[in-house]
C-alpha cells in the first residue's frame, strides 16, 4: 500500500474537513489497527469512547454502579472530574509514534500513520474570511476516521500505577475512590499527582479550572485536592457525558432539566401551531420533538426512581395530551388509551 498523501484541512469549530479519498484510506488503516487492538486486548477496559460495544451509557452505569455500592455501604466517596485542555490538538506526533510501536503495530502501518500526520497544513474559516495556511505540528485530526482510535492509543497508559478507579470516554476522565480515612484521601491525592506527571511527560495539560471534585456519602469530610500547585474546586453537581449527576445520586436535577426542556418545546408548539388535531400533534410534534427529551440520552442510567421526579416527567405528557383537540376534558388515562400511548412512569 502506498504511503498516505499529505492533506490540507480546513477547520471549522476545530473539526477537520478532509477529502473522500483520504477518508477511504483512513478507513482501511483503521480496520487494520482496530483488528490488532481487539485481538490483543490492547485498549484498557477503562476506555469507553470509540470502542466496540461501549458507549456513554456503559461508562456511566459501570462507574456509578461502583460508586453507589460504596455509598450504600456507608462509605464516603470522592470523585474527580478531569478535563484536558485541547486534548486532541496537543497529541505530540513523536510520542504517539512510540506508543504505536509499543502496542505492537507493524512498521508499515506505523510509517503510514506517521506520514498521514506529518506535513499537514490548516486554516480557519470565519464567514467569508480565512486565515493563511499554517503547518500542523501536533494533534490528531478531529472529524477524521482514524483520529479517535489514535487518541485512544495515546491515552491508553493514563491508568498506569493508579490505585483508584478510573474511567474514560476518550479524553473525558473520572477518578474515584473511597475517602473514609486520611490514608484513603492521601491515596486519591497520590493518584492525582501521578496523572499530573503523566500529563507533563506526555506534553499534555489539564485545564485545572474545569477539573472538579464531587463528594458523596453522608459522612464525607469534603477533602480538598490539588493538581500541581492548583487546588481543585468542589461541586455539588457536574454534567457527565450529557447527564447531570449530583452529590445525592438521585438524578433529580437531570429530571428537572429534561422536564424543563420538554415543557419549553411544548410552549413553542402551543404558541405557534394552529392545528391541534391528533394527526398533526402526535407524530409531528409530540413524538418527534417532545417525548425524546423524556427518554433522552442515557435514560437507562438516569431514569427516575423518586415519585416526585416521575411526576415531573409525567406532567409534560399530561399537558401535551390535553392540547389535542377533542381530548381536552377527558381524564388522562382515557387520553392515553385513545392515543395508544403509555404512561412515562415506571411500574414496579
Amino acid at each position: 500500500m502506498p504511503l498516505a498523501t499529505n492533506v490540507r484541512r480546513e477547520c471549522c469549530w476545530n473539526i477537520s474537513l478532509t477529502s473522500i479519498p483520504g477518508k477511504i484510506l483512513e478507513k482501511i488503516i483503521k480496520e487494520v489497527v482496530c483488528e490488532h487492538l481487539e485481538t490483543n486486548a490492547v485498549i484498557a477496559n477503562s476506555q469507553h469512547g470509540f470502542t466496540k460495544n461501549k458507549s456513554c451509557q456503559t461508562n456511566l452505569i459501570s462507574f456509578f454502579d461502583r460508586v453507589t455500592s460504596w455509598v450504600d455501604t456507608g462509605n464516603a466517596v470522592d470523585v474527580a472530574y478531569l478535563d484536558f485542555s485541547k486534548a486532541f490538538d496537543k497529541v505530540p506526533h513523536d510520542l504517539l509514534a512510540n506508543k504505536l510501536v509499543k502496542c505492537g503495530l507493524d512498521k508499515t502501518t506505523v510509517r503510514w500513520i506517521c506520514n498521514w500526520l506529518s506535513e499537514r497544513t490548516q486554516r480557519v474559516l470565519t464567514n467569508a474570511s480565512s486565515s493563511s495556511w499554517k503547518e500542523v505540528t501536533s494533534g490528531v485530526p478531529q472529524g477524521s476516521v482514524l483520529g479517535p482510535v489514535l487518541f485512544n492509543i495515546f491515552i491508553n497508559d493514563l491508568d498506569k500505577g493508579l490505585e483508584g478507579t478510573i474511567i474514560k470516554f476518550a479524553d473525558n476522565t473520572k477518578l474515584g475512590g473511597i475517602a473514609n480515612t486520611p490514608k484513603d484521601r492521601s491515596r486519591i491525592q497520590n493518584d492525582l499527582d501521578r496523572l499530573e506527571r503523566w500529563a507533563k511527560t506526555n506534553k499534555m495539560k489539564f485545564n485545572r479550572d474545569k477539573c472538579k471534585i464531587l463528594h458523596f456519602g453522608r459522612k464525607n469530610g469534603n477533602q480538598r485536592y490539588r493538581m500541581g500547585d492548583a487546588w481543585l474546586d468542589s461541586s455539588v453537581s457536574e454534567k457527565d457525558l450529557g447527564v447531570l449527576v449530583d452529590n445525592k445520586l438521585n438524578m433529580s436535577q437531570q429530571c428537572d432539566a429534561a422536564a424543563k426542556k420538554a415543557n419549553g418545546i411544548l410552549s413553542c408548539i402551543n404558541r405557534g401551531i394552529a392545528s391541534r388535531s391528533r394527526e398533526v400533534m402526535l407524530p409531528s410534534f409530540y413524538s418527534a420533538l417532545v417525548r425524546p427529551h423524556l427518554e433522552s440520552h442515557c435514560v437507562q442510567f438516569w431514569a427516575p426512581q423518586l415519585k416526585g421526579d416521575v411526576d415531573k416527567l409525567e406532567s409534560v405528557q399530561r399537558r401535551a395530551t390535553k392540547m389535542i383537540k377533542g381530548l381536552e376534558n377527558k381524564p388522562y388515562e382515557e387520553r392515553l388509551k385513545e392515543l395508544g400511548m403509555l404512561a412515562c412512569r415506571r411500574e414496579g
